[in-house]
């Protein structure tokens, strides 16, 4: 089971997935949460990286006075995981109410709808 992130931490996976490369070092991290204007102490930073790794979001490996970070949960195994627990505690499983709520509550632009609804046609066989 993919446990769920808190914020911060959901903030340093969402660098992580999006580095190009296949290891991610602590300087991009702290570069990352910079740009997004979420700077963060070096110590915190520390602190949340150890927490990934215990929940079992990273690997570190050691080169010399550098750990090198990867990530052991995709993007999307992890958002998968998380609609699936939304979907349980707010929709009690029912994913057409979710989608319903969606349609019903304005809450898609145009696009989104049309898109979603070539997702289903295509989801049933059709074209």
């Amino acid at each position: 089971m993919v446990q769920q992130l808190s914020d911060a931490e959901l903030e340093i996976m969402k660098i992580v997935w999006g580095n190009p490369e296949e290891v991610t070092l602590f300087p991009y991290i702290m570069d990352g949460l910079a740009a997004k204007g979420k700077p963060c102490q070096k110590n915190t930073l520390i602190v949340l990286l150890s927490r990934l790794i215990n929940k079992g979001f990273l690997s570190a490996k050691k080169i010399g006075r550098r750990n090198e970070y990867t990530t052991l949960v995709s993007e999307t195994k992890y958002q998968t995981a998380q609609t699936k627990n939304f979907l349980d505690k707010i929709y009690e499983g029912n994913a057409s109410g979710l989608v319903s709520n969606l349609i019903l509550g304005d809450l898609l632009a145009d696009e989104e709808y049309e898109e979603l609804k070539k997702l289903l046609e295509k989801g049933n066989g059709q074209q």
